[in-house]
């Protein structure tokens, strides 16, 4: 039994975050580059973020995107990229919901 992978682009987050920019708005993007133990998501996932806070895609299945999603902001504001990292062991892990036993680190920066 073949079976064929069929990517959606309208639910594309790189192909969202191109279409984001081609109306002029300012955008981040948040990719998934290193995962440990148990991971939500593996690495190479991407959420995009705008500046008013709109987002499509995932990092975490959302545990952690409310936090990435925030850090974006600074991120848009700033210029300048981050790498955020999320897991079991850090407080911030129980705050945001990253309670799966694994770490991930997502880098951020601004698009454009």
């Amino acid at each position: 039994m073949e079976i064929q992978a069929h990517l959606d682009e309208s639910r594309d987050p790189l192909a969202i975050a191109e279409s984001w920019m081609a109306t002029g708005k300012d955008v981040a993007i948040a990719t998934v580059v290193e995962t440990w133990g148990s991971a939500p998501r593996p690495v190479g996932s991407h959420l995009v973020i705008d500046a008013e806070g709109n987002f499509e895609g995932s990092v975490s299945g959302g545990c952690v995107e409310g936090a990435v999603i925030a850090e974006a902001a600074d991120v848009i504001e700033s210029g300048k990229p981050r790498m955020l990292e999320f897991g079991v062991a850090d407080a911030t892990a129980w705050q945001v919901g990253l309670s799966c036993g694994g770490r991930i680190k997502v880098y951020v920066e601004r698009l454009g």
